[in-house]
């Protein structure tokens, strides 16, 4: 039997983990996170600003000498989520989002 998730846990979910990809560097760029999640451009984009929402302070850092928004996001400060409890609930979290 399949638990229903809210949407807003899901969407909690969401950005918690999308922000753990960025500080991990796992997938710092909305590309990235388009390919590790398979959610579209939009979705990444609208999470990576929400996440201000959750007082994650997230930073678009532009490559030197890059044009066109070449570069990656960095997680500059977590406010009061505890990134360690995303660590150890990345399993959950990956199946409650339907994410590889």
């Amino acid at each position: 039997m399949t638990t229903e998730v809210s949407k807003t846990r899901s969407s909690f979910y969401r950005r918690l983990y999308v922000a753990w990809l960025i500080d991990s560097q796992t997938a710092a760029s909305v590309p990235a996170l388009m390919e590790a999640t398979g959610m579209p451009r939009r979705t990444a984009q609208d999470t990576i600003a929400a996440l201000a929402d959750l007082d994650i302070v997230c930073e678009f850092e532009q490559q030197a000498g890059a044009r066109n928004h070449a570069g990656s996001y960095r997680i500059r400060d977590w406010g009061a989520i505890d990134k360690q409890w995303i660590t150890r609930n990345l399993r959950q979290l990956r199946e409650v989002l339907g994410y590889p």
